[in-house]
């Protein structure tokens, strides 16, 4: 009798443990959510396709599929209420609510903003002050592309008129760079300046998060469903978080869960797809991942209220919360 007690005992313990790990239970029946991606299948979505392939999602009880649509589409959709989580930039978060749609964002999964000015070495373009009567390209003038470009030209004390900024109709950045029909351009830190030096070509870079903070990617929901269901919220960023964590801690794991996901990441093309990827995570790490700066949001609604996007900065507190982000990473971090 004592040693079936044991054993009875000894196993109370482990699945007590694996419920730490994992968190309480999810619902018997599933809860079906679809995502809004913002893009096409890619690396950078790593730690969603860890959480799902390592089952993350569904021991929260949760079926998640990827929508690979625009990223507008996703916060129109979310502050309807007609879906209850969107991937967006953080630009998107101010300039959503200033149009009366109450959305929030609950993890800001990129603690750095991912944009920068690129440059061939060979136009000597070392310091924002460089850009000074160059032109420069973007994709258009819109995103956050342009909103890390003019917040850019801000903090270096640049006036607008002292740089051509050039829309160049499109994500040719890297065309144009090469072919010389502007200076530099504006894009992703870990995407065209990764190819112009794949291509042998020596490049200059500056990053905008070097010289002032903006808010970076995140999970955006709204606030009905944090109102209403908390659990939910929990329950997706539980998932989310222990696939980001297991990212940061085995990216070589990660990258082969995402071939399973999206093409084109072995063969000729694995070695740079992989470079992405090592690129991009610095872009995610910090001490509390997911969690945001208060004083990044402030910059960002400065940066946005100057270029005109918005006539007054709103409510900052209510565009951003930490609550969840601050209760469930120290679980995931002690979930080894």
């Amino acid at each position: 009798m004592r040693d079936h007690r044991i054993l009875s005992g000894s196993l109370l313990v482990a699945l007590t443990a694996c419920q730490v790990l994992s968190g309480p239970p999810g619902p018997a029946t599933p809860t079906p959510i679809r995502l809004p991606m913002g893009y096409i299948a890619n690396i950078q979505f790593a730690p969603f396709y860890v959480a799902v392939e390592k089952g993350y999602f569904a021991q929260e009880g949760i079926e998640l599929s990827f929508d690979y649509s625009f990223e507008t589409n996703g916060v129109q959709l979310v502050g309807a209420g007609q879906l209850p989580f969107a991937l967006v930039s953080g630009e998107q978060v101010p300039l959503a609510r200033a149009q009366g749609l109450p959305v929030v964002m609950v993890a800001q999964w990129y603690q750095r903003y991912p944009i920068a000015v690129f440059s061939l070495a060979e136009k000597g373009i070392r310091t924002p002050q460089d850009l000074r009567g160059r032109k420069v390209g973007l994709p258009g003038f819109f995103g956050a592309s342009y909103v890390g470009f003019k917040a850019l030209l801000y903090a270096s004390g640049l006036r607008d008129e002292e740089v051509e900024a050039v829309d160049l109709g499109g994500f040719t950045q890297v065309a144009a760079v090469k072919e010389g029909r502007v200076d530099a351009a504006v894009g992703y830190i870990n995407n065209e300046p990764l190819v112009l030096r794949r291509a042998g070509l020596a490049v200059n870079v500056i990053d905008v998060a070097d010289h002032t903070a903006l808010v970076g990617n995140g999970i955006l929901t709204n606030e009905r469903t944090i109102r209403d269901q908390p659990d939910l919220v929990r329950r997706f960023l539980r998932a989310f978080l222990r696939g980001l964590r297991d990212t940061l801690r085995n990216p070589k794991e990660a990258f082969e869960i995402s071939k399973k996901y999206v093409e084109g990441l072995s063969g000729e093309n694995e070695a740079a797809q992989w470079e992405v990827l090592q690129a991009t995570l610095p872009l995610w790490q910090a001490e509390m991942p997911g969690r945001s700066d208060p004083r990044a949001w402030q910059e960002m609604v400065t940066v946005l209220v100057r270029m005109g996007q918005l006539k007054e900065p709103g409510d900052i507190p209510a565009m951003f919360t930490n609550a969840f982000v601050e209760e469930i990473w120290p679980q995931v971090e002690r979930g080894r």
